[in-house]
């Protein structure tokens, strides 16, 4: 793992000016950065967790919080976004610093687009009795969702821990979640009566929702093997 944006840089990495005081407060800049993305993170999960309860319950005002929550994130990842440029362009960052900001910029992405697919799911709160109605469909996308969050937290955990190994973990990806998605389609093929296309729409909506959670938590391990 490369050293975190406190340690000094060495070798080629280091900069003449690293003792100044500039240098400390760019620093103390990188790593107030680092503490942004784990906040973000943060609120993500807590929609995460949101979506899962909606899953279960079908709880429209807890689905409603989630969308309120998710301007919050929205706002968050534009905020970070914007605060790395400005470092990029007050200062030139010696290597492990440049990937820090690269990395930031490409993480708060991925936590952008796993809030919003998060979403999709909360937004189904209406359909909770629907859904209910095929008991096996529903106990599979309860399971998908319990996985993708799994995958999540470990991805936020490789971050916290700056841990390669982690990281090669959470970029393994999760065959369970393949799997259950099979599983799913073949359940949905399988139903029959009126209700059987509604029901497959929305299951197919959830279903894809949540194994593309668990690929872009996938994707963030890559990212923080890059960092």
């Amino acid at each position: 793992m490369e050293p975190s944006v406190a340690d000094r840089p060495s070798g080629n990495d280091a900069d003449p000016s690293e003792g100044t005081p500039a240098r400390a407060t760019y620093q103390a800049e990188l790593e107030q950065l680092r503490i942004q993305v784990e906040l973000m993170g943060v609120r993500v999960d807590q929609n995460l967790e949101r979506m899962r309860s909606v899953l279960h319950n079908g709880d429209v005002g807890e689905a409603a919080l989630a969308i309120e929550a998710d301007d919050e994130i929205d706002a968050m990842q534009v905020s970070l976004t914007e605060r790395c440029y400005d470092l990029l362009a007050r200062e030139q960052p010696v290597a492990s610093d440049l990937r820090l900001i690269v990395s930031v910029v490409r993480i708060t992405a991925e936590l952008e687009r796993i809030g919003d697919l998060s979403l999709r799911v909360a937004k189904l709160a209406p359909e909770h009795e629907l859904l209910g109605r095929s008991g096996e469909i529903f106990d599979l996308l309860a399971a998908l969702a319990d996985l993708a969050l799994d995958h999540y937290r470990l991805a936020l955990r490789a971050f916290a821990a700056q841990s390669t190994a982690l990281a090669e973990e959470v970029s393994a990806g999760s065959p369970e979640v393949s799997v259950l998605t099979d599983r799913l389609v073949g359940e949905v093929h399988r139903l029959a009566g009126d209700d059987a296309v509604p029901i497959a729409v929305k299951a197919m909506a959830a279903g894809q929702a949540l194994s593309r959670i668990d690929d872009h938590a996938t994707i963030l391990g890559a990212r923080l093997r890059y960092l």
